[in-house]
């Protein structure tokens, strides 16, 4: 992983470069994208570091791991769940969390429906939708996504901001730009339907690999975590 301070900052000066460029290629201020900081197996310290060099909105994969990190680093941050979420985890959430990126089934938004009654919190949210088609990812059916929205725009404690995707990982960008594209497709579609309580305001696409490509094509919060923190060593 990346631990020098210099190092760190050159990786981030280098990501808001790029983040830069692609939001005037798509019409758009460098201030309109967010820079996510993924940082699932990341310690604190490092976190703290990224903190202080810019990077105030971090991305938690595991309940259990966003909760002891929110205990530890006590920085103004903003903290998102990015993680399939697990609908006996919802129990353990509160007004910390910005933004759940990946409703993707109506169990789900029951559990935070009823939680966010429980502590009267309106969770903001992302619907996740599974573009690529691909089995081993989570997320709505694109044919499925309005149905989904007009039944969780009854759920007063769910606020709908936008969608999610997840692109198939390549080392080649311009492979998954259809992918992006077509996100942005659907989430213009929505937002003409004019559902009460839905807004198609976020795009959450783009991660480390790809993401000056979903920035060119309407991306709002890009999640990076290796580009920033080095690759990651998983344990078995």
């Amino acid at each position: 992983m990346i631990i020098e301070n210099n190092r760190m900052q050159e990786a981030i000066d280098e990501i808001k470069h790029n983040v830069a460029n692609a939001a005037e290629k798509s019409g758009r201020r460098p201030e309109d994208i967010m820079l996510l900081g993924v940082t699932k197996t990341v310690g604190c310290d490092l976190m703290e570091k990224a903190y202080d060099l810019g990077i105030t909105n971090f991305g938690e994969n595991r309940v259990q791991e966003y909760l002891r990190k929110t205990d530890i680093i006590k920085r103004k941050c903003n903290w998102h769940l990015i993680g399939r979420l697990q609908t006996n985890k919802v129990k353990y959430l509160d007004q910390r969390v910005a933004l759940i990126h990946s409703l993707d089934r109506i169990e789900l938004a029951k559990a935070l429906q009823a939680r966010g009654e429980k502590i009267d919190f309106a969770f903001p949210v992302l619907v996740q939708v599974n573009v690529s088609g691909e089995t081993s990812k989570a997320g709505i059916e694109p044919e499925q996504v309005k149905d989904f929205l007009l039944t969780v725009s009854k759920m007063g404690n769910i606020q709908v901001r936008g969608l999610m995707t997840i692109a198939p990982y390549t080392d080649q960008p311009e492979e998954v730009r259809h992918v992006f594209r077509k996100l942005k497709k659907i989430s213009v579609d929505i937002m003409r339907e004019k559902i009460e309580n839905i807004s198609m305001g976020e795009l959450s696409m783009g991660m480390s690999g790809d993401y000056i490509v979903a920035i060119e094509e309407g991306s709002t919060i890009v999640r990076i975590g290796s580009a920033i923190f080095g690759e990651r060593i998983y344990r078995a």
